[in-house]
């Protein structure tokens, strides 16, 4: 069967429907990779690098057999850093309820969304320096036999989250795959 040559209506709001999309997409993408950076690969308040939950914290001294003098210390540091993260939250919100009006608008504004582009950024550079200060801070109060414990913990919850994601992406593109074949 042979399509009709003539404009279909609908296709144009197709079109408007899938750039709209397309830009929540890239949205979606822009928020989650400063969310990440905000809360760190844990989703704990920016310091998933410093163990994220006060439980997830002690087991990772525990796994670097800290002193109870370090403990203090570190966990005085994550606190400090926890504290300074928290109260970038509503700035954060801000941004991302900025970012819904600027493309839910009936007209998206280019000069408004690279301006908001440049306000993510600063706001991800401003967390993105606490969280390496935080870890200098406590890179100064472990040993060196401790951080390297710590780092090998580190890239072991990272293999793990990566393992993780990849499991559950092959299980999305397997679910859209059986989706375009019905």
């Amino acid at each position: 069967m042979m399509k009709s040559s003539k404009p279909n209506p609908n296709r144009r709001g197709r079109g408007i429907k899938r750039t709209v999309q397309g830009l929540m997409v890239a949205l979606s993408a822009t928020l989650g990779l400063s969310a990440w950076a905000q809360h760190g690969p844990g989703g704990h308040g920016g310091m998933g690098m410093l163990g994220g939950a006060p439980a997830h914290l002690n087991r990772m001294l525990d796994g670097v057999n800290a002193t109870d003098a370090q403990r203090t210390q570190i966990k005085q540091i994550a606190q400090a850093a926890a504290a300074d993260m928290k109260a970038q939250h509503d700035v954060r919100r801000a941004l991302r309820q900025k970012a819904m009006q600027l493309f839910t608008a009936p007209t998206v504004d280019a000069a408004a969304a690279e301006q908001l582009r440049q306000q993510m950024l600063a706001q991800h550079d401003q967390t993105s320096r606490r969280t390496l200060q935080a870890m200098l801070d406590v890179s100064a109060v472990l040993t060196p036999d401790q951080r390297i414990k710590f780092g090998e913990r580190m890239k072991q919850r990272s293999d793990r989250m990566r393992e993780h994601s990849d499991q559950m992406r092959e299980r999305m593109q397997r679910r859209d795959q059986e989706r375009l074949k019905s």
